[in-house]
């Protein structure tokens, strides 16, 4: 099973963008959700300065002491409440946090509940933890957000173990309702279930939508969280999980085995980038102006079927009106035209060669010069 994992094949685009770029073409990126844009300079700052004075050894597998109790503060000043940093675990990115937390939680053959659409990775860690990925199919009727009755559903065939729900959600870019996601709670603590709450996404939310933290809502919710997206430092890979009591020595006794610790001057730098908020938010500006480029110009290039894009940096766009196979489109826009763009078969294997992801994490010159070329390519393509 583990040697035929399925590819995350927006990787694959990726690589086919930087073999256009390298072959001198023009290319607009749409295609990853990796800010253009580095850590903040106060965390640089303290990258130099740590690089000239200090050795940068081993760190506790938990991480240094001050991160957690950093981020306990982060999360007091986000969401209002109190929690305390024993609970909160430092990990390589919010990947090596949801690789511990699935091996601290389940045993093989548990059956935990992904969303289709949804992030692939999560099916695929399943896949190679030996665990089962059981579907919860949602759609445009409920604005693509998990409900009560989807899990019921997905419960129908078998009791679930477990379940990941992402808010704001990859690639959807939905965001669940304090309501919704007490909702879905709830379900999970009635039925013995484990909730596991992605919210790397959190900070970047759009138009009076609020994000809340499954932590406020349950005690023992898995929370996962990560520097990578709002903060900035995809590639320092740090990422937390704040753990119920019962997981919290089996997650670090994992992590001491597996990976030892996360890297030393990441921490420090996720430390120092947590007092730049200033600047991190004036990247939330500029997705903001992306993303209102992307809702008013997509519908001009033929795209009028969208997920609300309430959170994240993406738009999942329905194409299948285009062209019938959503990687075939990929390929040949990326041909043509130098757009560089998802298909929807990473993120819902069934359905996605319907649908394409764009991401809206880059400039707002990229996504002009995008939708400008996009809209031609309907136009010719009307006209033809």
């Amino acid at each position: 099973m583990r040697q035929s994992i399925d590819p995350f094949y927006v990787m694959e685009v990726v690589a086919a963008a930087d073999a256009a770029e390298r072959a001198g073409n023009a290319v607009f990126h749409l295609e990853v959700g990796q800010p253009s844009t580095g850590a903040p300079a106060g965390a640089i700052a303290r990258a130099h300065e740590l690089l000239d004075t200090n050795v940068l050894g081993y760190t506790t597998s938990r991480g240094i002491a001050e991160l957690p109790m950093g981020i306990a503060g982060h999360i007091a000043d986000w969401h209002g409440i109190d929690v305390d940093p024993a609970r909160i675990a430092i990990a390589q990115g919010a990947s090596g946090a949801f690789v511990l937390a699935l091996l601290a939680a389940f045993e093989p053959g548990a059956r935990v509940g992904v969303t289709v659409p949804g992030y692939p990775c999560y099916r695929n860690m399943l896949a190679a933890l030996d665990l089962e990925a059981v579907p919860i199919r949602i759609d445009a009727t409920t604005d693509f957000v998990p409900t009560v009755d989807h899990l019921d559903a997905a419960s129908a065939t078998g009791p679930l173990d477990g379940v990941i729900v992402a808010s704001p959600s990859n690639p959807t870019g939905t965001v669940l309702s304090r309501a919704a996601l007490t909702a879905l709670v709830s379900w999970c603590e009635e039925h013995d279930c484990r909730f596991i709450s992605d919210e790397i996404y959190h900070g970047l939310i759009y138009e009076g939508a609020e994000a809340t933290t499954a932590t406020e809502l349950s005690d023992r919710a898995i929370v996962i969280n990560s520097f990578s997206k709002y903060f900035s430092m995809t590639g320092w890979r740090i990422g937390w999980a704040v753990l119920p009591e019962d997981l919290v020595t089996p997650f670090d006794r994992l992590a001491q085995n597996l990976v030892i610790c996360p890297p030393a001057i990441s921490q420090h730098v996720a430390l120092a980038a947590l007092g730049c908020h200033d600047e991190l938010r004036s990247h939330v500006d500029r997705y903001t102006e992306n993303r209102a480029i992307l809702l008013d110009g997509l519908p001009k290039a033929g795209m009028t079927d969208l997920a609300p894009a309430d959170g994240a940096f993406y738009v999942w766009a329905r194409t299948d009106h285009l062209a019938a196979d959503s990687k075939a489109l990929a390929a040949e826009w990326l041909r043509e035209l130098g757009v560089a763009a998802t298909p929807g078969v990473d993120f819902d294997p069934d359905e996605g060669h319907r649908w394409m992801r764009f991401s809206f994490c880059g400039t707002p010159e990229t996504m002009r010069g995008a939708i400008d070329a996009l809209t031609t390519w309907r136009l010719r393509s009307l006209a033809g």
